[in-house]
């Protein structure tokens, strides 16, 4: 797609306030492919005010109403799904069948669920001698990353619309052509002057100044737990109230009693899926003390052949910051047993499939998240030595876990610190809400419960 070199603000691509502009680099090749505007303060004001000027009506909006233009989203991204799977892989590096599996498909099936709750879910209820009522909270800054950007950007967007809430968006840097797409699409679909509006920057800039910004009533950020502690400083400066999804370092358990080579193909599958730039992913493997051998044997084989099907980094930082945790795990002691620092492409930001054994809880390849492609598998003596382990990191984002009867699974489940957990290789559910424990984040998304993040609760005593 052609680059807008303005910002979708009240219905309109407008020229920037500024003469900076962004470059878009296609990470696989390291070609520039396209610029965008960097947006200023100025720019996200303008926004801003558009969104709050659309609020009233849109919240007066019948909720069948704002099913309807979901629905015509959903078509529309639907309809560009393969110049939005084409796009994703320029931006992003990710190879073309995921791109049209995850990155174009998901938001489809997230926009037609919030089509379905804006028509269904209950804005009122009677309680006692009561009237309840759910209603927008207003104008949200939508601050999204680079890993699933148009998944994310729906996934923000969609339950506000649905809420009745009016929307500024500020995606990546690293990936605003998609971006430029929905904000399109969201024309397309017949959306109102207003009451979604795109402005395009960086974070430091006009992420900040979104923020910040006192017509904003809401700020859903999806991102580093560093970047979400700043964003949750400014907001509640402002007692503002924030969405946030962070970070992740997902156990990975895997009970004596499961299918052994099913749970680690599944599981370096997991950690390898785009390219490992994903927050829940699994990238802690536990393995009991006595199949431990066997298990990184089938590891360290299932990442080999991921070579030449896995899609770079997102950029040369990234790339960079990866192999660095490469780097420090061997000198840490952990053994290498698949990849290695070395970049495996002479061109590109590509990353080896990475596998670690002997690795400790102590370690930092076991604590701190890392991004890229590098599963870490640990010994546990026995299950609480399991749970220990599992629970023993800053995060609480997702995990697995992986058993021969369900049961066993579920209650192991139970009991780990964490906000989704997938029994033995369950499917991603869009209705399901998503969000961590501790640093891993406030708030949830998807479903009915992504939804109620948007709305604020009156009640009326009779």
């Amino acid at each position: 797609m052609k680059a807008h070199d303005g910002m979708y603000i009240d219905g309109e691509w407008r020229p920037a306030t500024g003469p900076d502009v962004i470059e878009v680099v296609n990470p696989a090749d390291e070609q520039v492919i396209g610029r965008v505007p960097a947006g200023t303060a100025e720019d996200v004001d303008l926004a801003v005010r558009a969104a709050r000027a659309a609020f009233p009506a849109w919240a007066a909006t019948a909720p069948a109403e704002r099913a309807a233009r979901l629905a015509a989203l959903r078509d529309v991204l639907a309809a560009r799904k393969d110049e939005i799977a084409e796009t994703v892989t320029a931006e992003l590096g990710s190879p073309l069948k995921f791109s049209q599996n995850v990155h174009a498909a998901v938001p489809v099936a997230v926009a037609g669920s919030y089509a379905e709750l804006a028509a269904t879910h209950p804005f009122e209820e009677k309680v006692g001698n009561s009237t309840v009522h759910l209603e927008p909270i207003g104008v949200v800054a939508a601050i999204t990353p680079w890993n699933y950007p148009l998944h994310q950007i729906v996934a923000k967007v969609a339950p506000a619309l649905a809420a009745g809430c009016t929307v500024v968006l500020k995606p990546a840097e690293d990936t605003p052509l998609v971006a430029q797409l929905f904000a399109e699409a969201v024309h397309e679909a017949g959306v109102p002057a207003g009451v979604f509006n795109l402005v395009t920057g960086l974070g430091p800039v006009a992420g900040q100044a979104l923020a910040e910004h006192p017509g904003v009533d809401l700020v859903s950020f999806t991102g580093s737990t560093a970047v979400g502690r700043q964003i949750g400083a400014t907001a509640g400066a402002a007692l503002k109230k924030v969405a946030l999804e962070l970070g992740g370092k997902s156990a990975n358990v895997i009970l004596p009693s499961a299918d052994l080579a099913k749970a680690v193909n599944v599981g370096v599958a997991n950690v390898m899926s785009n390219s490992g730039q994903t927050c829940s992913a699994w990238t802690r493997m536990l393995v009991h003390r006595d199949q431990y051998e066997e298990a990184v044997e089938l590891a360290a084989a299932a990442a080999a052949k991921y070579g030449e099907r896995i899609g770079p980094v997102v950029n040369a930082k990234q790339q960079a910051r990866v192999r660095g945790y490469i780097e420090k795990g061997v000198a840490e002691g952990a053994r290498l047993v698949a990849g290695g620092p070395e970049s495996p492409r002479g061109q590109g930001y590509f990353v080896a499939p990475t596998v670690f054994a002997d690795v400790t809880s102590e370690m930092t390849i076991a604590q701190e998240e890392i991004f890229g492609p590098v599963l870490s598998i640990l010994r546990y003596e026995d299950e609480e030595d399991a749970l220990r382990i599992a629970n023993g990191t800053v995060y609480g984002l997702a995990g697995a876990v992986w058993a021969g009867e369900e049961a066993e699974a579920v209650a192991f489940a139970r009991r780990m610190d964490t906000g989704q957990v997938d029994i033995n290789g369950g499917r991603f559910n869009p209705l399901a809400p998503f969000g961590g424990y501790k640093q891993s984040g406030v708030g949830r998304e998807l479903g009915s419960h992504g939804l109620t993040e948007y709305l604020q609760t009156k009640s009326l005593q009779f």
